[in-house]
């Protein structure tokens, strides 16, 4: 049996947005253990020229939602950038899941020969499948990994097992 577009995008993206929720948790339990000021997290990062943790949980909420508009044509909502609380960070990761639940199998059907275009970065186009495989995926992944980074490098007690998240 052949693995679908569907199954590659939706139940992996909300796998991933729901590991970085978790991630965000025991953040927020470190700072509030530790009596830290939760904006000093929020804005670290790894590298002077590398983005910020607020900045990594809404590249990884875009790359999701636009991902399955560009694979589907189901318009994803548009989010401002601008969380700078725990709470706010939460929420925008619910809203991102709550659209991506939204789109069913069917809205996928044909996207792996679908021509996607990116407006940025001089990419070429893509076939919907070379598209998931090549970029959608890989850069998803690299912003959850990079958030659980930061939050390592910032002492939280997270691991291996907290970014492969939970299996049932």
């Amino acid at each position: 049996m052949a693995i679908s577009m569907y199954q590659l995008t939706v139940p992996a993206f909300v796998r991933g947005l729901t590991v970085l929720a978790d991630l965000l948790k025991k953040a927020e339990a470190h700072v509030e253990q530790h009596g830290s000021v939760p904006d000093a997290l929020i804005s670290a990062r790894l590298a002077d020229d590398m983005l910020p943790l607020s900045a990594q949980v809404q590249r990884a909420s875009d790359t999701s939602k636009m991902s399955v508009e560009r694979l589907t044509g189901v318009a994803a909502p548009k989010f401002e950038d601008n969380e700078t609380s725990f709470d706010q960070l939460q929420q925008r990761i619910a809203n991102t899941i709550a659209y991506l639940q939204s789109v069913n199998a069917e809205q996928f059907d044909g996207s792996e020969t679908r021509t996607v275009k990116l407006n940025f970065g001089g990419f070429p186009d893509f076939t919907g499948q070379s598209y998931l495989l090549t970029f959608a995926l890989p850069n998803f992944y690299f912003h959850i990994a990079t958030a659980h980074d930061i939050l390592r490098n910032q002492g939280i007690a997270v691991g291996k097992r907290d970014y492969l998240g939970p299996y049932a």
